[in-house]
């Protein structure tokens, strides 16, 4: 009884955030189909403060694919032809990686706070168990190539902040998603360290035919090896069909 007494206590007297950050998405789900060719969120929102308002406030928002691992390989031309002499394993990569800025990233976010909330692509991506001697060097070319992919992207002030207030960004997501939950993350920033900060998720799902032939792949691959190879042959004779009718 004392100590929920104490508890309470202590809430009632610590204080409570000054700023907060009030969220609204377009959608909360992406639906992949077989004519998918990428789709656009908007994200946006407010401040709500329990306090005059000091200034001097940022916004950064960032998406973040589910995290998988990943293969990076260095290539050298030997004797006329490029071979593989090296590679790494990395931990964990997000499939897509994508961030937003009201201003600089450099500018508003601090090493320390970045180390804290990892939200530049070198602190995201896990590579400790690499096996190689300059992971850093593999962490920059996945980075290099997957931004080459459209699946990683900075784009510094490409947030709208009125009046320290209302705040707004669009993504565009390009049709090489993969399935899973996007984590999207927004974080206010001043003088360098985050005030605060809402997380919420994105739902990217197959739905329809894609969905019915992916759970048959997982399900019933044996099955779903029948009816690719049914559908193979299928296509093969309209083809042969189609051209033998034009030469007629």
């Amino acid at each position: 009884m004392i100590r929920a007494l104490a508890l309470l206590l202590g809430l009632a007297a610590a204080p409570l955030a000054a700023e907060e950050i009030v969220l609204g998405l377009s959608q909360d789900e992406v639906a992949i189909t077989a004519t998918f060719d990428g789709d656009d969120i908007l994200v946006f929102g407010a401040v709500k403060r329990s306090a005059p308002d000091p200034g001097g406030l940022d916004v950064v928002i960032a998406v973040s694919g589910p995290l998988l691992p990943a293969t990076v390989r260095e290539a050298e031309r030997r004797f006329g032809i490029w071979i593989n002499t090296a590679s790494a394993a990395i931990d964990a990569a997000p499939s897509y990686y994508a961030v937003a800025t009201s201003a600089p990233l450099a500018e508003i976010l601090s090493e320390t706070e970045d180390l804290r909330q990892s939200i530049t692509l070198p602190r995201v991506i896990r590579s400790v168990g690499t096996g190689v001697d300059s992971p850093a060097d593999f962490t920059d070319a996945l980075i290099r190539i997957r931004a080459g992919e459209g699946l990683y992207s900075l784009t510094e002030g490409a947030v709208d902040f009125e009046q320290d207030t209302l705040f707004r960004t669009g993504f565009a997501l390009p049709a090489n998603l993969i399935e899973g939950n996007y984590t999207i993350r927004i974080f206010l920033l001043r003088g360098g360290s985050v005030v605060d900060r809402y997380d919420t998720v994105l739902a990217v799902q197959k739905v329809g035919l894609e969905r019915w032939l992916y759970n048959l792949s997982q399900e019933l691959p044996a099955a779903y090896g029948v009816l690719s190879l049914a559908l193979a042959i299928a296509a093969g004779w309209l083809a042969s069909a189609a051209f033998a009718r034009t030469r007629r």
